[in-house]
């Protein structure tokens, strides 16, 4: 069952498209107020596009243009919100059946379909519990059971894993990978695990439109968003080119990078640019006094004895910054920095990060060889 919807709502600032290929599941990704939500309610049926149509299978679902309009219980597309919603007067079981029983299946019908899907969420021992006498885990598994036992041709569920604890989540991840394979089915998450777990392909949202979509591994390893970068733990800089693999970034100066072959044609000059690179790959300099003084790298290996000049070798950047906050991360710590007006982050080992005495407001000198900085279009 493949979906197809374009849309624009000008009160929520959203013209953005969305395809999804039968049986295949999409992770839409996009900081808040990007309109994820608000997708979800157009292809729901639960606000009115200005402009637009969407599709499934082949049945137009709406179409401005025509007037064609499907309400949402006719649509054959399940909502799984934030919150598992479930009826609090009823049972279970009597939740998970509402949904078959809704389409005109039978008592006796519906119970079958309701005490399979229970089984296969593994909650079939909370059939005549109510929803007040369940975990939020377990909630969140009847939630799941309750929207596929409508046999939905749609599948869209929103940030599954919100509020959950640190014990459920991964049960969770677990039963949704096992129930979505083969699915049609649309995410919305903040994780790049659930990404990762759940998703053939991502789509990432930023300020109402689509910032950039793709294969999930490939995107999230080589993203062209802010959003996807962040998500991914890499830095990311927008600027200008001044070469095909050079730009000018305000406040910072020149970054030096490389055009990986996949990315097809070089930026051209003056073109508006994007240079990605992993915190491994930046190494921290003291900078008591212009390029200052000898300290360990981000491999912990000790800096040059004198850097009055930047690091030289092969082509490397390296930018003047100033250390904004340590965060400690099991084996490294994560250096976040400000140079100019970009914000930068730098693995190190603690030894490194001892030996440098860094400290928020320290002055810095950020280096990362141009090799191991990828130069994009933007």
């Amino acid at each position: 069952m493949s979906f197809r919807l374009r849309a624009a709502l000008a009160d929520r600032g959203l013209d953005a498209g969305l395809h999804v290929e039968s049986g295949e599941t999409v992770a839409v990704l996009g900081p808040n107020g990007a309109g994820k939500s608000t997708l979800f309610a157009l292809a729901a049926g639960l606000v009115r596009a200005d402009e637009g149509s969407a599709e499934l299978d082949g049945r137009v679902l709406f179409d401005t243009k025509s007037g064609a309009w499907v309400p949402p219980h006719a649509r054959g597309v399940a909502l799984l919100a934030q919150e598992p919603l479930l009826f609090p007067h009823l049972t279970v079981l009597e939740n998970v059946a509402f949904g078959p029983r809704a389409g005109g299946a039978s008592r006796a019908s519906a119970r079958a379909t309701a005490e399979r899907w229970l089984r296969e969420v593994d909650a079939a021992e909370l059939a005549d519990r109510r929803p007040t006498q369940l975990s939020g885990g377990q909630a969140r598994r009847v939630a799941v059971a309750r929207a596929l036992a409508a046999e939905p041709s749609l599948l869209l569920l929103d940030e599954p894993f919100a509020a959950l604890d640190a014990g459920a989540a991964p049960a969770l991840r677990r039963l949704l990978r096992r129930v979505l394979a083969g699915r049609t089915a649309v995410i919305i998450t903040h994780e790049a695990l659930d990404a990762h777990l759940l998703a053939e392909r991502v789509v990432v949202l930023e300020g109402g439109r689509i910032a950039e979509q793709g294969p999930t591994a490939a995107l999230l390893e080589r993203p062209r968003s802010h959003f996807a970068a962040g998500l991914s733990g890499l830095n990311f800089v927008r600027g200008r080119t001044t070469a095909p693999a050079r730009l000018a970034v305000a406040g910072l100066g020149e970054v030096f990078g490389v055009v990986p072959s996949e990315a097809g044609e070089a930026p051209a000059t003056g073109e508006d640019a994007v240079a990605v690179f992993r915190p491994a790959d930046v190494a921290v300099y003291a900078s008591s006094s212009g390029l200052g003084a000898s300290a360990p790298g981000a491999d912990g290996r000790g800096g040059q004895d004198s850097m009055e000049e930047p690091p030289h070798g092969s082509p490397r950047n390296a930018w003047r910054a100033v250390v904004a906050e340590l965060e400690p991360r099991g084996a490294q710590v994560r250096v976040h920095a400000r140079a100019g007006d970009a914000a930068i982050v730098a693995d190190l080992t603690p030894a490194a990060a001892a030996e440098l005495d860094l400290a928020p407001g320290a002055a810095v000198v950020l280096v990362a060889k141009a090799a191991a900085v990828t130069v994009y279009a933007a």
